[in-house]
């Protein structure tokens, strides 16, 4: 059975985060505070940097991109959700499905990259102030954003363009709240093993080479910082990088309890909680 003469006209049903009623309303609030503080935090975030000059610097350059990749992933993925909390018939079609897949993964991996190059941008801050203007000019800034991107594209249409050669002529019901790779891939009734193989491949190289690139980076922060001799301008340096380390580590962390299972694991719960914390 081929996809064009049947997967594309199929319906998929979203289990959604809970199957249990008493918990569908209170989930809906507490996603849809969630959803409206990220949406009012990182749209204010901004516009208040576009707004204020002093602000037109390569850190808050990368904090307002960052901004806007939240702002796209969460609605990428939420606004859904909340409807199916509310609803009885929690359906999604065929491309939509592949839509909300592709988007999900260009903003993730954006992400993934938009981190390791805010984990450059303060190693050459730290690490060589007199040159941080010459290093980080605006047409760096601009190559690294458009090259985080480029990233997210490339594999996100691998995924998606991959997906969309199997057959789904098995249960539709994904058991997850989002189109997603793994919960796709268990109701394909092809085979699998290249789509698996991407996955891995793809989903290692934009996990590991962010991560040893940010390690890296903060190995010559943390050596720069305490060569300072000054007690407050170590905590001002150190200020300046832990809420960013704090981010990689929940991302990064994220990234691998969802993708990166035991191949005998079989339950989307961990995947599913995994998620949820990306989204926070």
């Amino acid at each position: 059975m081929t996809t064009g003469n049947f997967s594309t006209e199929i319906e998929f049903v979203l289990v959604g985060l809970t199957n249990q009623p008493m918990l569908q309303f209170p989930f809906f609030f507490l996603f849809l505070c969630i959803y409206v503080i990220t949406v009012v935090g990182n749209v204010g975030m901004m516009l208040l940097i576009v707004a204020s000059p002093p602000l037109h610097t390569p850190m808050y350059y990368f904090l307002g991109t960052l901004s806007f990749v939240d702002f796209c992933y969460s609605s990428t993925i939420t606004p859904k959700m909340l409807v199916n909390f509310l609803g009885k018939k929690n359906t999604i079609p065929y491309f939509k499905c592949m839509a909300q897949l592709f988007f999900f993964a260009v903003f993730v991996v954006a992400e993934g990259y938009l981190l390791t190059v805010m984990a450059y941008d303060r190693y050459v801050a730290i690490c060589n102030p007199l040159l941080y203007n010459v290093i980080m000019s605006s047409q760096v800034c601009s190559l690294m954003v458009a090259a985080a991107f480029t990233l997210g594209f490339i594999s996100a249409l691998t995924h998606t363009s991959f997906m969309m050669k199997l057959s789904f002529c098995k249960s539709h019901i994904i058991s997850h709240y989002f189109c997603d790779v793994l919960p796709l891939l268990n109701l394909s009734c092809s085979s699998t093993q290249i789509n698996e193989l991407l996955l891995h491949v793809i989903a290692g190289l934009n996990t590991l080479v962010p991560t040893l690139a940010v390690l890296i980076s903060y190995v010559f922060i943390l050596a720069s910082i305490l060569r300072i001799r000054s007690t407050e301008g170590r905590s001002k340096a150190f200020g300046t990088c832990s809420s960013h380390l704090m981010a990689v580590v929940l991302f990064f962390g994220s990234i691998t309890f969802m993708y990166f299972k035991p191949p005998s694991s079989k339950s989307m719960e961990q995947e599913k909680v995994s998620s949820v914390f990306i989204q926070l």
